[in-house]
């Protein structure tokens, strides 16, 4: 491990750094892991957008006056956890939803034959689009007070022209001012690439809940099923950096012609 002509800690509370990291007590986590705190801290920035290069490991060891070694552990943490992506003989890249390999990284249902690939992009269909004051079920989960602006859109999702997912979602009302039904009926693109490239945030981790439920009288017409077909409840809370909520979505999903996949390691 190099030394630093200060202690990194220093560095640290001259960024303006004095809380945590995934509970990590900065003075006290390992040398690398403050490398990661200062890289996250300039990714949440906007220094380097969704799809830039960052700089390399020669450059960023300079910049923060560490060793090569120290930089490359640091960025393999990141590139574990989907944050930057290594591309052979390029460099190191901002990961982005815009990539088809992570396109649906955060949606877990495919179909019973074949793959997410099979059955090709989702038909979407916005139902609703409005902006209100958060009740308190909502604000809380994204960390804001009762009554604050959020933006709440409905949304059908079908594949090969079967509705099969029905999504509510909510967003906090400044970081996606703006946003208006049209932009996401005509954008092309998943949702979460024109969050980064429209309103510059990037989801990086989600927690789900799941449950069985029945369709009630609305769900079952918006997804054609009878009144009382089993589905399957996706309650997902979606964090950009530092552990940030910034989405919280409540999907139906039919699970007549798909299924829930989860890969454990």
């Amino acid at each position: 491990m190099a030394t630093t002509p200060f202690p990194l800690t220093d560095t640290l509370a001259t960024a303006g750094e004095t809380g945590t990291v995934a509970g990590v007590t900065p003075a006290f986590s390992p040398l690398y892991q403050q490398i990661k705190v200062l890289i996250l801290q300039s990714l949440q920035a906007g220094e380097w957008k969704p799809g830039e290069l960052i700089p390399s490991e020669m450059d960023l060891a300079a910049r923060f006056r560490v060793s090569q070694g120290t930089v490359r552990k640091a960025i393999d943490e990141l590139a574990a956890e989907n944050l930057v992506v290594r591309r052979q003989g390029k460099g190191t890249f901002v990961a982005t939803h815009a990539e088809h390999h992570v396109q649906y990284r955060f949606l877990r249902l495919m179909p019973d034959s074949g793959d997410a690939n099979s059955e090709g992009p989702a038909e979407r269909q916005i139902i609703d689009c409005k902006r209100l004051r958060a009740p308190a079920d909502i604000a809380r989960p994204l960390a804001l007070r009762t009554g604050d602006a959020v933006l709440q859109l409905r949304r059908v999702l079908a594949f090969q022209g079967t509705p099969t997912i029905l999504e509510d979602v909510w967003l906090p009302g400044g970081p996606f001012k703006g946003m208006t039904a049209e932009r996401l009926a005509t954008y092309r693109g998943p949702m979460y690439a024109l969050f980064e490239t429209e309103f510059g945030v990037r989801m990086v981790r989600a927690g789900e809940k799941i449950r069985a439920v029945a369709a009630d009288a609305a769900s079952a017409e918006l997804l054609k099923v009878p009144v009382g077909e089993p589905l399957l409840s996706v309650e997902r809370i979606a964090y950009t950096y530092n552990d940030l909520p910034m989405e919280l979505r409540r999907g139906l999903y039919r699970t007549d012609t798909h299924h829930y996949k989860n890969e454990l390691s």
